[in-house]
């Protein structure tokens, strides 16, 4: 209803009884209550706990033993022959996996077939019948000749003098790293998106130098934490090695443990913990790599751990300060 001309309206401030009837003051805010958390943290510590104990304290282990094996020589001869079965095998196996992905993603039928073929035998395979199989390889082809297909030799060799105990070690796990290492690789190719495919060719950039340069550095954020997966597998796995007389930092533990029976519990723990030293360099190369080809896909990298280190120390000291002013 309007109002007549001339008149004035006066707002009044009423009593709502949404205003407050005491100041308002800060209140404290509280955490909410978990106690379901604190308990599996209790129990988890006190776990940890009785391990610990358990281990240091048990005369079963020998600690005493373990410590005079950890830097025998035998012990780092054998270790020294599994570092480099292992970069041997991995550079070679990582080399062979980009060749079948290749292979497998080729338009060439037969490329195809024959890459996906390799896989699945190598794959279906267990790895101690692959080194074993190579091993007794010289009972099957006593010589290996190079020359024309289905015709003359140029020239051949004894195979036995070829194939030593490290050549039958690094070919046998070399092969089968292929085969995972070609997954590998393929996944992480058909990861890049289809986009970036297109926009190469759309430049005319040869296909060579589109995947050295744009396709396989996108690739690789996939393929290097997949890969390292493989290559602790492949550490691991060269222990194998020992049923071909190459005694490799297991072997050479598994030869001590029969000359000395009652040191076989510390000789287990002194490869244990080396191998635990293994990976653990090979997890912290990881963490820079995938750091390394994460930039320009994160807007932020990931904090290394001594940056982690940094700011929880700053924050403790920020937060003592904090207590002692109050």
């Amino acid at each position: 209803m309007s109002e007549p001309p001339g008149a004035t309206v006066t707002l009044t401030r009423s009593s709502s009884a949404d205003e407050p009837s005491t100041p308002l003051t800060a209140q404290r805010v509280l955490p909410l209550r978990r106690p379901g958390r604190w308990i599996a943290t209790a129990v988890v510590l006190v776990l940890v706990a009785q391990f610990v104990h358990g281990l240091v304290t048990n005369p079963f282990y020998q600690w005493d033993r373990w410590s005079y094996w950890f830097l025998r020589p035998t012990i780092l001869d054998g270790l020294v022959i599994t570092l480099e079965v292992t970069a041997y095998s991995a550079v070679l196996g990582l080399i062979g996996g980009i060749v079948l992905a290749l292979a497998r993603l080729s338009k060439s039928p037969v490329l195809r077939a024959v890459s996906w073929t390799y896989v699945w035998v190598l794959r279906s395979v267990p790895l101690i019948v692959v080194l074993i199989f190579l091993y007794n390889f010289s009972a099957l082809y006593k010589t290996l000749s190079v020359g024309i297909p289905f015709g003359p030799a140029f020239f051949s060799f004894d195979e036995s003098k070829l194939a030593t105990d490290m050549v039958v070690a690094v070919v046998g796990l070399s092969l089968n790293e292929a085969a995972y290492a070609a997954e590998v690789v393929r996944g992480g190719i058909l990861s890049v998106d289809q986009g970036q495919h297109e926009a190469a060719a759309a430049l005319g950039l040869p296909k060579g130098y589109q995947f050295r340069r744009i396709i396989f550095p996108q690739a690789l954020r996939s393929i290097v934490p997949n890969y390292v997966n493989q290559l602790i597998g492949l550490i691991k796995g060269t222990s194998l090695v020992f049923y071909v007389s190459l005694l490799d930092l297991f072997g050479s533990a598994q030869t001590m443990g029969s000359t000395y029976p009652g040191d076989i519990v510390p000789l287990l723990l002194v490869v244990t913990v080396w191998y635990l030293i293994l990976t653990s360099v090979v997890s912290v190369i990881q963490f820079y790599v995938e750091r390394h080809y994460a930039r320009g896909a994160t807007r932020s990298l990931p904090p290394t751990p001594l940056q982690r280190l940094r700011t929880g120390l700053t924050d403790l000291r920020a937060r003592i300060r904090k207590e002692a002013a109050v």
